[in-house]
C-alpha cells in the first residue's frame, strides 16, 4: 500500500512539473492558439485511448463503440452547459454524462460481452450507431442532424490536462488492483480464469463501463472546447481514429497510448500545410510504421516507476555488498 502511494505521489510530481512547463510556455507567449488546440486535442485523445486500451488491451475485448459513448458525453455536457454556462454547469454535465454513459454501457454490455472477437466488434459498432441515430431522431433536444452550436467554452487546456492525469491515474491503479488483475486474467485465458472461479462477465463489463465513462469525459471536454458538435462527428470513423492510437502505441500499454497520441497529434499539426495530401501522407506514415513495428511503437511495454525504484534499490544493495 505504501509502495503504491509513493509511486502515485511520484507520478503526481511528474504531472505537476509537466503542467508548470506548459504554464510558463503560455506566460512566455510561446504557445499559439493553434498549438494550444493541438495540445488540448492530444489530451482528449489520451483520455479516449486509455479508456479504449483498458477494454481492448487489458480486458481483451474488441470494441468499436467508443464514439457512441463519446457522443453521450458531448451531448449530455452540452445540454447542461447551454442551460448553465458556468464551471459548475460543466462539471455537472460531465458527471451526468459519465453516469448515463456508464448505465448504457452496463445495460448493453451484459448481453453483448458474452460475444467474442468479430461478433463483439460488430455488436459494439451497432451500439454506437444506435446511439448516434437516437441523437439524430431527437430534434427538439439535440437539434437533430444539424447538431448544437454556441456551446459555452469552459474547457481550458489546464482542465483537460488535469482530467487527463486523473483518468490515467485511475485506470493505472485499477489495472494494478485485484479487479484489474482479474480483468487481465480474462484477456490471457478466459476459460482458465473461469476455471479458477473468476466471474469473467462481471469483470469484462466492469472494464467496459469504466472505459465508456472516460469516453464521456472526453466527449464533454471536446464539445465545450470546440463549441459545436453534430452527429457526423461520432461516426464509425471516430471509433477507428481512437483504435488507431491504441494499436499504434501498443495494445496493453498506457505508455504507448501517450506516445502515440502525442506523435499522431504532432504529425497532424505538421501536415496541416499539405492540404488534401495530408491524409495520404498520414496514412502512409502509419502503414510504414506498422510494417516495421506490427505490435505498435512500444508493444505491451510499460514505463514503471516502481520497477525503476526496485532496480536502484538492488543496485544499492549490490554496491554495499561489494564494499563489504
Amino acid at each position: 500500500m505504501k509502495k503504491n502511494l509513493k509511486v502515485n505521489l511520484m507520478w503526481l510530481g511528474i504531472a505537476v512539473i509537466g503542467y508548470l512547463i506548459i504554464y510558463f510556455l503560455h506566460v512566455a507567449g510561446l504557445v499559439t492558439v493553434f498549438s494550444e488546440t493541438t495540445m488540448v486535442m492530444i489530451g482528449i485523445n489520451v483520455i479516449l485511448a486509455t479508456g479504449l486500451n483498458l477494454i481492448i488491451g487489458f480486458a481483451g475485448q474488441f470494441s468499436l463503440g467508443h464514439a457512441g459513448f463519446m457522443a453521450i458525453g458531448a451531448y449530455g455536457t452540452s445540454l447542461v452547459l447551454m442551460n448553465n454556462p458556468t464551471m459548475g454547469g460543466l462539471f455537472t454535465g460531465l458527471f451526468i454524462s459519465m453516469i448515463l454513459s456508464g448505465f448504457v454501457a452496463l445495460v448493453v454490455g451484459i448481453p453483448t460481452l458474452r460475444l467474442k472477437g468479430d461478433y463483439l466488434a460488430i455488436a459494439t459498432l451497432g451500439i454506437s450507431e444506435i446511439i448516434r441515430i437516437v441523437i439524430i431522431n431527437m430534434p427538439k433536444l439535440t437539434n437533430g442532424p444539424a447538431g448544437l452550436f454556441g456551446i459555452p467554452n469552459m474547457a481550458s487546456w489546464s482542465l483537460v490536462y488535469i482530467l487527463m492525469v486523473l483518468s490515467t491515474v485511475l485506470i493505472y491503479n485499477f489495472i494494478h488492483s485485484g479487479p484489474g488483475r482479474a480483468v487481465m486474467s480474462v484477456r490471457e485465458d478466459e476459460i482458465a480464469a473461469e476455471a479458477m472461479g473468476v466471474n469473467t462477465t462481471k469483470y469484462k463489463v466492469m472494464a467496459f463501463v469504466f472505459g465508456a465513462m472516460t469516453a464521456a469525459i472526453a466527449g464533454g471536454l471536446h464539445a465545450s472546447y470546440i463549441q459545436t458538435i453534430a452527429p457526423k462527428d461520432f461516426t464509425f470513423n471516430k471509433s477507428i481514429d481512437i483504435l488507431i492510437i491504441v494499436v499504434f502505441g501498443g495494445i496493453g500499454s498506457l505508455t504507448g497510448t501517450f506516445v502515440a497520441s502525442i506523435a499522431l497529434g504532432i504529425l497532424n499539426m505538421v501536415l496541416q500545410d499539405f492540404g488534401q495530401l495530408r491524409m495520404i501522407i498520414y496514412a502512409l506514415a502509419l502503414i510504414i510504421i506498422m510494417i516495421f513495428k506490427p505490435n505498435g511503437l512500444l508493444g505491451n511495454w510499460e514505463f514503471s516507476l516502481a520497477r525503476l525504484m526496485n532496480r536502484k534499490k538492488k543496485g544499492g544493495v549490490k554496491d554495499g555488498s561489494a564494499a563489504n
